[in-house]
């Protein structure tokens, strides 16, 4: 497994690719990898000639200091799934100064709205930080095809936007969620959970289940006070959001049209831990 530090011998490596129009995959993460990100790994695998995996925790899409302090760092035990997985995964785990050389801070994004949506009502600048890393790791490794997961779907939405507006050759792959026996998407911050906790989240997807068959015969409204009542009866949850948006623009659902295509989103506080999930209604 070859291991890169520096974008500049990154790009020295991959050159002889990008030169003969191989196909290059690229998965970014930020660490702590589980089954949903190796799933991501063999999509890219079976369809380009090289795979790249980028691990690095990203300052600026952080708009919480205590939640990227706290955020899972196991690059040695992620090197081991990799190299379990396939030795020749190249992998990208660069330090800050590497990729913000000096200046750690967004740029700033405009993705048509996307952006005011669900998380970045609640998370400040997120999606600044968002787009400014992946926009820089696409420059580095210059892949043909991005891998994504749809549990971040609002995220995913906005990458695409990105690629198109500033006209970047690379084609966005969005990848179905990957859930742990419970139900609980699979997710980084899961390893902050207790056993316990890890255990009771399954109600998240629950829910999200049952909102799903209530949509069939109910308007949004309904369904997101039903969910916001739920909630209000479970101790150990915080709900920050609940709702049903447009998959395409990602606006509320205010009233139901059979030509759109509905997905519920939610985000959950357990302890303090932050998690999100996403369902589509179709």
């Amino acid at each position: 497994m070859s291991v890169f530090v520096k974008q500049k011998e990154l790009k020295a490596h991959l050159k002889p690719f990008w030169l003969e129009k191989e196909s290059i995959g690229f998965i970014p993460t930020m660490g702590a990898l589980h089954q949903g990100h190796l799933s991501l790994m063999k999509e890219s695998l079976k369809n380009n000639t090289v795979t790249v995996v980028s691990i690095f925790v990203n300052p600026t899409q952080f708009n919480n200091p205590e939640d990227l302090k706290k955020y899972p760092r196991t690059l040695e035990s992620d090197m081991q799934k990799i190299n379990s997985l396939d030795k020749n995964i190249i992998v990208y785990a660069p330090s800050v100064e590497d990729i913000y050389e000096g200046n750690t801070v967004s740029k700033h994004f405009d993705y048509d709205g996307l952006e005011f949506q669900m998380e970045g009502k609640h998370r400040p600048g997120h999606f600044d930080g968002v787009g400014t890393i992946v926009k820089k790791l696409f420059e580095i490794v210059g892949p043909t095809h991005a891998y994504f997961g749809e549990k971040d779907f609002q995220q995913l939405q906005i990458v695409k936007k990105m690629v198109e507006k500033h006209h970047l050759p690379v084609k966005i792959v969005g990848c179905k969620i990957h859930r742990e026996a419970n139900g609980l998407a699979m997710s980084s911050r899961n390893e902050r959970l207790s056993a316990e906790e890890r255990d009771n989240a399954s109600f998240i997807f629950k829910t999200l289940t049952e909102a799903k068959k209530r949509f069939a015969t109910k308007s949004a409204a309904a369904v997101t006070d039903w969910v916001t009542k739920t909630f209000q009866k479970q101790t150990m949850f915080e709900l920050e959001y609940f709702e049903i948006a447009d998959e395409e623009t990602l606006l509320p659902c205010l009233r139901k049209s059979k030509t759109k295509t509905y997905r519920a989103f939610i985000a959950v506080f357990v302890n303090n831990v932050r998690l999100i999930d996403t369902i589509t209604l179709k």
